[in-house]
Parts: structure tokens; C-alpha cells; sequence
């Protein structure tokens, strides 16, 4: 008997000696391990300062800025020493950015102010220099217009910046405040050089702000607009009450535009008559959105806005985007970006007009 106690004993004192080197294993694989995720949390920093030295931060202020030379729109050679004994604020445009149409007018008001100040605005852009003269023009700024080369080009002290970005540059040529980033930031520091506050177009309440940008929301009266079309006739918003109708808004010279437009213009032909209502509201010129709808065989209305005109009036700068609008003039859903989201759209249209059709 005791002999069998013994023998027991013995298996389990193994055991536990087995038990003890297993949990030893562990032990020393979790420092192995620790140590390893220890070293690799080491590392995320050094990852994170790379990226954020990376990150575009523009020119500090008492810096100079960085010495250029551009052509004007009449084509007269302008370098940086040219404003030396002057302020300049300097800004970086586009005819096709929505939010610099957005803030034109704010910088149309506070011109003869920044004037008595000694401060030129200088609007550094690209593309066509009778549609940059038009753009200002229309909103009465008498600005000196410069133009970068190419689509891509990009003087120094904008790289790696959208637009509108902005500079107020000193007698001397240097910096004199942090760079102002967006349609928030620009029409701020040309007040502050302008000396005195004045109320600005963009000034809104946090929740008219978000329409600047997000569009109408839901249940707000959808805009009125009245454009020419690309056959020739009118239209206007007045002529769509009575019927639910996708309002799409495109542009001939962008990529996920033209995406959509095939695959609407097909969706559209192949329902025919069942088709709900359909206006494109397009930017650029009359030719050029005629080539477009005989390439993609669009028979729904297609009209042309000047600009950003009615975009800005539906509180949205990109394109391609889609509303509907019920047969009493309102929206009725969420904006829709992107060519998905609005043929989802258009099929929410259509689910809506059969069930509201006579049986």
C-alpha cells in the first residue's frame, strides 16, 4: 500500500515539474513578445514625425518668401521684387475651385480698404486668362492676375497647397502672417489687412456654414434657377413642378462626370417614357457640353451654368452630385456624391414614381 502511495507521489511530483518548465516557456516567450511590441511602439513615433514633417505647413512668417516669375494675364513677365515697398496678398486661385467663387465677393468688398492700407491683391492661378479676367470681373475685383504653367505647375511658396490659399506678404517681401488654408481662413486674413471689421458674405452661422460645403438638407425649398440649355432653349426650376426630378449637377472636364453620364444617359434611354425626370446643370462651354451629350446619346435637358452660379445657390462645389427634388419644389433627400451614389439616386426616383403611378 505504501509502495503505491509512493509511486503516486512521484507522477505528480513529475507532473508538477513538467507543469513548472511549461509555464517557465511561457514565461520567457511573453517577455520575447513584450519585448518585441515594446520595441515596435518605438517605432510608431519615429513613423508619425516623418509623416508630420511631411505634412505641408507653408512659409513661417519673417521668412521670405520664395522669389517667382510669372506671366500676367496680358502677358507681361511679374517677379516677386517687382511689390518690393508694398503689401501684397498673395493668393492661390483656380476658376475651377468652387470655394474661390465662394469668397470673390468678400475680396471685392474689402479691395478699397486693403487699397488705403497699401495692400495689392495678387491672385496667382492658372488656365485660360479670359476666364480668369471674367471671374473677377463679374464680381467687381480689380485684381492683378498671374499665371502658373501648365495644369500641374506650382510656384514655391504654394507647394503642396489647395486652393484658395493665401500670404500676406510684407514691404520687404517676407511673410508677415501664418498662411491662411480655405474659404474660412483667406477672407479672414484679408480683413485683418484691411484694418477693420467688416461683415463678409461668407460669415455664417456653424450650421449655414455646413450648407456652404454639405448642400441643402432634406426638406429645404430647392433654389430657383433659370440657365440655357445646350439645344438652344431654357430652363428653369419653375418648368420641373408637378413631378419628382433628379437635378445633376456635372462638369464636361471631370473624370467620375463622365462616368456617370454614360451610365445615366443609358439608364434613362432604356426606361424610355418610364423614366423619371432628369436636368443636368453643367459648367463650361455650350460646344463643349454639346460633344458630351452626342457622345453619350443624353436625352434628358442638359444646362449651362456660368461658374459655380447655381451650385453655390444649392451649397456644394463639387461635382458630380445629384438632388431630388419632389413635385413641389423641395428636396427630398440627402445630396448625393459620387457617380454611385447618384445613380442610387435615380433609382430611388424611379422606385417612387411607380409606386405613386395610377393602377
Amino acid at each position: 500500500m505504501s509502495a503505491a502511495i509512493l509511486g503516486l507521489a512521484i507522477v505528480q511530483l513529475l507532473v508538477l515539474i513538467l507543469l513548472v518548465g511549461v509555464v517557465y516557456q511561457l514565461f520567457q516567450q511573453q517577455g520575447r513578445i513584450l519585448v518585441q511590441m515594446d520595441a515596435i511602439e518605438q517605432m510608431i513615433p519615429e513613423v508619425g514625425d516623418a509623416h508630420a514633417a511631411e505634412a505641408p505647413r507653408g512659409i513661417p512668417v519673417a521668412a521670405p518668401l520664395p522669389p517667382f516669375e510669372l506671366p500676367d494675364i496680358d502677358d507681361a513677365i511679374v517677379r516677386l521684387e517687382d511689390f518690393e515697398g508694398r503689401r501684397v496678398l498673395l493668393v492661390n486661385w483656380s476658376t475651377t475651385c468652387g470655394f474661390c467663387e465662394a469668397i470673390v465677393e468678400d475680396l471685392a468688398k474689402l479691395q478699397p480698404r486693403l487699397e488705403k492700407r497699401g495692400v495689392e491683391v495678387v491672385l496667382v492661378s492658372r488656365g485660360d486668362p479670359e476666364e480668369n479676367r471674367a471671374m473677377v470681373n463679374a464680381h467687381g475685383l480689380d485684381a492683378r492676375i498671374l499665371l502658373q504653367p501648365g495644369s500641374t505647375g506650382m510656384i514655391d511658396a504654394f507647394a503642396r497647397t489647395g486652393t484658395p490659399a493665401a500670404y500676406l506678404v510684407d514691404e520687404r517681401g517676407r511673410v508677415a502672417k501664418p498662411m491662411a488654408l480655405g474659404a474660412d481662413q483667406v477672407p479672414e486674413l484679408a480683413r485683418e489687412a484691411a484694418g477693420r471689421q467688416i461683415k463678409l458674405a461668407t460669415e455664417r452661422s456653424l450650421s449655414e456654414s455646413k450648407l456652404l460645403r454639405d448642400g441643402l438638407p432634406p426638406g429645404s425649398p430647392a433654389p430657383g434657377f433659370e440657365l440655357p440649355s445646350v439645344s438652344g432653349d431654357t430652363i428653369s426650376l419653375e418648368r420641373l413642378r408637378g413631378a419628382e426630378t433628379l437635378l445633376v449637377f456635372s462638369d464636361p472636364e471631370c473624370g467620375p462626370c463622365e462616368m456617370l453620364a454614360a451610365d445615366l444617359a443609358r439608364w434613362h434611354g432604356e426606361l424610355g417614357n418610364d423614366a423619371p425626370p432628369v436636368v443636368m446643370i453643367s459648367r463650361g462651354d455650350r460646344e463643349m457640353n454639346r460633344r458630351k451629350v452626342q457622345e453619350h446619346g443624353i436625352r434628358f435637358p442638359v444646362a449651362i451654368q456660368p461658374a459655380w452660379k447655381v451650385s453655390k445657390a444649392y451649397g456644394i462645389f463639387s461635382t458630380p452630385v445629384g438632388f431630388l427634388i419632389d413635385e413641389n419644389g423641395v428636396i427630398v433627400r440627402e445630396v448625393a456624391r459620387g457617380p454611385e451614389a447618384v445613380m442610387a439616386l435615380a433609382h430611388d426616383a424611379l422606385e417612387h414614381r411607380k409606386e405613386v403611378a395610377p393602377r
